[in-house]
């Protein structure tokens, strides 16, 4: 038997941090993970670059059952904070927009300042774990046992994540944990994924793979997100996609805005007025990318309402209707990719059961969850990075 003040399952970014912060405090910290390295999630995140923050961090940035919950943590630990402990490592870094922040070697240098802090805090890291059961002696210390010793600890830490990217060893443990103690946990679905596409609308845009626009992606709740849609051999990505895809539900439809910038009636006009010869297709490509506009020319779907010919001759109905189908594009997704290419899961560990102060389980003293394994889920740019960090140390500082 192995004893230990803090057992943390989970050496992904929360476990990390909550084991920095504890061991710290002069708590003996023990970490186990079944990958053969730590933080592989960080490692292939943001292209292997990271996008370790947001500078613009709000508790708005956040999915929750209970939208006040994020907001103790988040406060207690700013985007702020964090880029103070990467400058004190001495990690290069740049800014892309909306408040985003990058590594500007590797991913792994985000890895190396978790390790590091763990080292000098003492914490004990064991690899190529896996626990086996986990239970709750007389004395109210939980007793652990993996697939190489067991242990007895003080303060049980769940940070073992969501379904997300299954290669890389996600696994269901944390909500088995949470509902064998009596927790609820919300269902759960891929977040922040990739539309597929029923196969008619497969065969319409055959072809346009690799193809990206600049667009505002609505919901069928009305919410919306300004960045860029990009056609794959299998559907819809890009920034823009995987945002609204946490709002998206089965059977609904998203509703693009093509041409956010401007609106079309009024280029027309312009056209009509000084490039009256011009036919309706070449100039639409002078705005949205030329292969795109030849699929909606020829489309069985569209093409009844954009007939080819010079811009003078468009009726006003015409221009009506054209306007209304780029500035309110619909279409249906099939489905997502899910938790295969998901960068986060959706629903989890439900918050009405745990203190947003402490991360510690109301209804049984020394068992915590942090992390994307509770109904926590950020928006796409550094958002669900910002949240494993504060709930990490807001936890840390407790067990």
């Amino acid at each position: 038997m192995t004893h230990t003040d803090v057992l943390i399952i989970g050496a992904g970014a929360a476990g990390l941090m909550c084991a920095a912060s504890a061991g710290y405090r002069g708590r003996s910290v023990t970490v186990v993970d079944m990958g053969k390295k730590a933080g592989r999630k960080i490692l292939i995140s943001g292209g292997g670059r990271c996008n370790f923050t947001n500078q613009n961090t709000t508790p708005s940035n956040y999915i929750c059952q209970n939208p006040h919950f994020v907001k103790s943590a988040l406060s207690r630990y700013s985007a702020d904070d964090f880029i103070e402990l990467v400058d004190r490592h001495s990690v290069n870094y740049h800014h892309k927009t909306l408040g985003q922040l990058f590594c500007d070697d590797s991913a792994q240098d985000i890895v190396n300042v978790l390790l590091t802090e763990c080292e000098w805090a003492g914490v004990t890291l064991n690899l190529r774990t896996e626990v086996l059961s986990v239970s709750q002696n007389d004395d109210k210390t939980y007793l652990v046992k993996t697939s190489d010793k067991e242990y007895q600890c003080q303060s049980l830490v769940v940070a073992s994540g969501g379904l997300t990217m299954p290669k890389l060893g996600a696994s269901p443990i944390g909500y088995k944990i949470a509902e064998q103690f009596g927790l609820n946990v919300l269902p759960t679905t891929a977040a922040l994924v990739p539309f597929t596409l029923h196969d008619h609308d497969k065969q319409r845009f055959d072809g346009l793979s690799g193809i990206s626009i600049d667009c505002n992606v609505t919901s069928e709740d009305g919410t919306s997100f300004r960045e860029n849609i990009l056609f794959t051999h299998r559907g819809l990505s890009g920034p823009a996609i995987l945002q609204i895809s946490s709002f998206w539900r089965a059977g609904q439809a998203i509703t693009i805005d093509l041409l956010p910038n401007q609106q079309l009636t009024d280029t027309i006009n312009d056209w009509r007025e000084h490039q009256a010869q011009k036919s309706v297709k070449n100039l639409l490509s002078t705005i949205l990318p030329k292969r795109f506009v030849e699929v909606i020319m020829n489309d069985e779907v569209s093409a009844p309402l954009i007939t080819d010919k010079a811009i003078k001759q468009l009726s006003h109905k015409e221009i009506t209707i054209l306007s209304n189908y780029l500035h309110h594009w619909q279409i249906k997704p099939n489905g997502t990719e899910g938790y295969r290419t998901a960068e986060v899961t959706l629903g989890g560990v439900n918050t009405d059961e745990i203190s947003s102060k402490t991360f510690e389980a109301k209804n049984h003293a020394g068992l915590y969850f942090i992390g994307e394994v509770i109904d926590v889920t950020g928006f796409l740019g550094g958002y669900n990075f910002q949240f494993c960090w504060a709930s990490g140390v807001a936890c840390g500082q407790v067990v």
